[in-house]
């Protein structure tokens, strides 16, 4: 049986991604056989075609969610059956229309939430559930400074901190998305000259509690010089490059800091968090407190454009590809 897919030959720009027919075949112990209705674009995809992240090797199907229906059901996997509604996350391999993913990550997809929706919401949301929820437990009280707020994950964090009670500064590249964070709830919108001393302004010359920081590189020291003391520093993306070696001494200079970069992984290793997580991350949905930006879609075969247009700081929300 074969399908189209993307795949990746070599490493490279977008201009690598190659629509093609693949064999797949069928599920084995612990697996599911979906058809995707939607794929998830996220910025980790481009981290796997450039080569900054290792595929477990050459070719690969790049993307990490989408949504669907199961086909097939393997030995052993229970509470899944022909015709079930799901989403999935945390699997490489998902720019095709069918895919094998282990039971592991795949959850339920609630009748609320069509499949687009959900292609779009798991990675994205998961990862604003661990940020907000697990990595450091925002609430009433907090503020925090949130980078690249139009962006996928980062309109997700502010709809989801707002909800929960914090002050939202966000940081973001133009006008238009400054508009948008607004929208979202951000209470203060920045640009990126000086916002480190904005935000000491806007707090009083206290600082933000914390800072969440898919940048990377350019924002790095800045992030630092926005947080009071005692304040933590959670970078989980590195859009304009990776952060330089530094120092750990540099954490006590700038005010007795936290630092940390954790993975979406890591806090899925239990299949009882994949189900947790998830759940939460669809209540806040289906009850309107925190809504799934779709700002494009593209065909699966114009996945070459989307890369592109992501790479190229172009996009705001969410991307998904249809196949």
């Amino acid at each position: 049986m074969s399908m189209k897919a993307i795949r990746v030959h070599r490493h490279g720009g977008p201009e690598v991604l190659s629509y093609e027919e693949v064999a797949i075949g069928r599920p084995g112990p612990g697996e599911v056989l979906v058809r995707n209705r939607a794929i998830g674009l996220n910025f980790v995809d481009t981290y796997f075609r450039a080569g900054a992240y290792a595929p477990p090797g050459l070719p690969f199907i790049p993307g990490n969610e989408g949504a669907g229906e199961v086909l097939e059901v393997g030995a052993g996997v229970t509470g899944f059956a022909l015709g079930d509604r799901v989403a999935y996350v945390e699997t490489l391999g998902s720019y095709a229309e069918q895919r094998i993913v282990p039971a592991h990550f795949l959850v339920p997809l609630p009748e609320a939430i069509d499949f687009e929706t959900g292609a779009a919401m798991l990675l994205k949301g998961l990862t604003a559930q661990y940020l907000l929820r697990r990595t450091v437990k925002v609430g009433p009280g907090h503020t925090v400074l949130m980078h690249a707020a139009a962006g996928g994950v980062g309109l997700i964090l502010t709809q989801w901190a707002k909800h929960l009670g914090a002050t939202v500064i966000g940081t973001v590249g133009s006008p238009d998305k400054a508009t948008l964070a607004r929208a979202n709830g951000a209470d203060h919108v920045l640009d990126y000259q000086d916002f480190a001393g904005q935000v000491r302004e806007i707090t009083g010359g206290q600082g933000a509690d914390v800072v969440y920081d898919g940048v990377g590189r350019a924002t790095f020291e800045g992030s630092l010089d926005s947080l009071r003391p005692f304040g933590t520093f959670v970078a989980f993306g590195s859009a304009s490059g990776p952060i330089p070696p530094f120092d750990i001494t540099l954490l006590m200079q700038k005010g007795s800091l936290f630092a940390t970069w954790q993975l979406l992984f890591e806090h899925l290793r239990k299949r009882e968090d994949v189900l947790a997580m998830s759940r939460e991350l669809f209540d806040v949905v289906a009850r309107g407190a925190v809504t799934i930006p779709i700002h494009a879609r593209l065909p699966l075969a114009e996945a070459a454009e989307a890369h592109r247009r992501l790479e190229g700081r172009e996009t705001t929300g969410a991307t998904v590809l249809l196949p």
